[in-house]
């Protein structure tokens, strides 16, 4: 999730359940701690697919962070104990608020690796968008609220209240997948589709309307569904280009970004140059994560070393409009194929 949202859930657990004795230091404590695992991001691996797929590692592991959490407590308890709460609950607060980040990470789609340094897939159960206002907001007016007033009293439960709805919202998400893959897969089966394997992701900002990828060999169909559709599901067939994979079975880059997608990819040749697109992550057509892998020189497919990601786009306000009036009214048609034709250009 973005650096906000992790923040703010960082302060309301610590506010929650140091407020009492630290007051509005707690949420301040909360909020920087919740941002540690993602110092990640200042390594530099020398190549994109590398940035890509070793971020969300070693630092969002469920067992580094435990550990950072025993450190962090026996260092608190002695050069600053406090005599008001016991080492139990401070050690549960300072776990919770580290290893809540990497747990709701692995509600997006990007992949988390909480299980690091098992070779374990990352895992990414991609009910939330990587910015979600619903689940956000509550949050954060309990924290903005807390700073205003300060953690006494009645407004001491307000931390609670607001993690118990954005937990609420977390489990309306869930129940929106399910819906979204289960009318998919049943009109795949309609269809005589046989799937090999199926994506679903909530669209930008909202949980209500979903996109639906399913692996169907050389190709892949897309869907939108959401809680408003009376009619069942359109699929689109779009080429995954499988045939290019083959040129890159050599490439231990490569290897690494096709276990870390799960294989939910693309492949395009656009002019000379081989782009390989992780379909997960975005909205159809506008994808973050592109990568120039191979250029064809004198016929032949020379694989790149390090890898180069592409510059991209994340659309426009008149996507985000069409998707909007798309949630509300399932006759408001979307063509995911002329939105894919961006793959098969370089910005």
């Amino acid at each position: 999730m973005d650096s906000i949202t992790q923040a703010v859930l960082g302060a309301t657990i610590q506010g929650s359940l140091l407020g009492r004795w630290q007051g509005r230091r707690a949420l301040l404590y909360g909020a920087l701690l919740a941002t540690v695992p993602d110092m990640d991001v200042l390594m530099d691996y020398g190549d994109a697919v590398w940035d890509m797929t070793f971020h969300r590692g070693f630092s969002h592991s469920l067992f580094v962070l435990t550990s950072l959490a025993f450190l962090l407590t026996w260092l608190a308890r002695r050069f600053r104990p406090h005599p008001g709460y016991s080492t139990q609950r401070l050690f549960l607060t300072l776990w919770l608020v580290l290893i809540t980040h990497p747990l709701l990470d692995a509600f997006t789609s990007y992949g988390t690796q909480l299980f690091w340094p098992l070779a374990t897939a990352p895992i990414a159960w991609s009910t939330v968008f990587i910015i979600d206002p619903l689940y956000t907001v509550p949050l954060l007016l309990a924290v903005g609220i807390a700073l205003f007033s300060g953690l006494y009293g009645k407004r001491a439960r307000l931390p609670a209240i607001a993690l118990g709805l954005s937990s609420l919202y977390l489990a309306f998400t869930v129940a929106g997948k399910w819906m979204a893959e289960e009318r998919v897969e049943a009109l795949a089966a309609r269809e005589g589709i046989k799937a090999e394997q199926v994506f679903s992701a909530p669209t930008p900002f909202n949980s209500l309307l979903w996109r639906v990828v399913v692996i169907d060999g050389e190709d892949y169909h897309e869907a939108l569904t959401g809680w408003f559709d009376r009619e069942p599901p359109h699929l689109e067939r779009l080429p995954r280009g499988t045939a290019l994979a083959e040129t890159l079975q050599a490439s231990p880059q490569y290897q690494r970004l096709f276990w870390f997608t799960q294989g939910v990819l693309r492949y395009d040749q656009v002019g000379a140059q081989l782009l390989v697109t992780d379909l997960r992550l975005g909205m159809t057509g506008f994808h973050p994560f592109r990568f120039v892998f191979a250029e064809q020189r004198e016929g032949r497919w020379q694989v790149f070393n390090p890898v180069q990601r592409l510059p991209f786009s994340r659309g426009d306000l008149q996507h985000l409009h069409a998707l909007w009036l798309r949630i509300w009214d399932e006759r408001q048609t979307i063509s995911l194929q002329q939105w894919a034709t961006a793959l098969r250009t370089i910005p």
